[in-house]
């Protein structure tokens, strides 16, 4: 992955094929502690104690059309390369929240990439979730949810192609008023 959007769009298709209808995002950046969070939570089909001991390893997935599942031990592997830490949990019939971190200025950090256009994307794609995202950049913070975007929307669905246009540069500036394009 080359940057943290790419991550975010990953691990939530995780949480889409595990049938999760609300799903959590957080991105907390903080210079003054020097480091990014992405923690995502969601109310899923879960994992038990066994699958979830063996999830980190690239050779673990519950896909059938190929032997690999790249995305959660690449997410562990980047955020460990920059001195982070990585943590997951799971609970058959509750969910799963995974959270890493990773130390801002090291070199190996990834690029934040198009947040804006990825959680667009996301909320955009699949209507039926309830997403809910925050973004923290030191103090300050943005929160969205579809929820908040149906209200405005007034009755017009999430998924209608002129939508995601909208959505997206609300998102972006909002994260602009953050800052966040200069942080990443």
């Amino acid at each position: 992955m080359k940057d943290l959007s790419l991550h975010i769009l990953d691990i939530v298709q995780n949480s889409v094929v595990a049938n999760a209808k609300v799903i959590q995002i957080t991105l907390d950046i903080n210079t003054t502690n020097d480091y990014i969070e992405l923690a995502v939570s969601d109310n899923g089909k879960g994992m038990d104690k066994d699958f979830l001991q063996r999830v980190v390893d690239p050779f673990t997935t519950t896909r059938t059309t190929r032997k690999v599942g790249l995305g959660i031990p690449l997410l562990k592997q980047n955020a460990e390369l920059t001195g982070g830490t990585f943590s997951i949990d799971s609970e058959p019939g509750v969910g799963t929240a995974l959270k890493a971190r990773f130390v801002r200025s090291h070199i190996d950090c990834l690029p934040l990439g198009d947040i804006g256009g990825t959680i667009a994307l996301l909320m955009c794609s699949y209507p039926e979730i309830e997403f809910t995202v925050k973004t923290v950049v030191n103090s300050h913070e943005f929160l969205v949810s579809t929820s908040e975007l149906r209200e405005a929307l007034e009755g017009l669905p999430l998924n209608d192609p002129s939508v995601y246009p909208v959505v997206k540069e609300y998102i972006n500036s909002n994260l602009d008023e953050l800052q966040i394009t200069n942080l990443g």
